[in-house]
């Protein structure tokens, strides 16, 4: 059984990586963002609030936390699965859709880094 014989090369690995890396530090700035704005809904800080968050909490300051508390939720879940990736990556085991053990095609993984699933296994779902 030779498992090896289907990944991506070290070198679409590592691109993948620095991908995967800008991503998760993107993500975590916009959860710390989503954070901030979340404290000052509480504390009704306008001293830091940029203009854009003013109209975001004028518009629905209730709304707001509930979907802002979402957003960190789903953020959280998402850097996740980046570093879940990463660990892939490392294990040469990136890129390899877990139904059809073939290989996600490069441009869905640019897409969504963290997939684990072929297009084709996500339609037979």
């Amino acid at each position: 059984m030779e498992e090896a014989s289907v990944r991506y090369s070290d070198a679409d690995l590592a691109e993948f990586k620095t991908l995967i890396i800008e991503k998760i530090e993107k993500a975590q700035h916009d959860l710390e963002l989503i954070k901030s704005a979340y404290m000052n809904d509480h504390n009704n800080g306008t001293e830091d609030t940029s203009p854009t968050f003013k109209a975001f909490d004028e518009g629905s300051a209730v709304m707001s936390k509930e979907s802002n508390s979402q957003l960190a939720i789903r953020q959280e879940k998402f850097i996740r699965d980046l570093k879940n990736a990463l660990i892939r990556i490392e294990n040469k085991t990136y890129g390899i859709c877990r139904v059809t053990k073939k290989l996600i095609g490069k441009e869905r993984l640019k897409l969504v880094p963290h997939a684990t699933l072929s297009i084709e296994a996500k339609n037979m779902q």
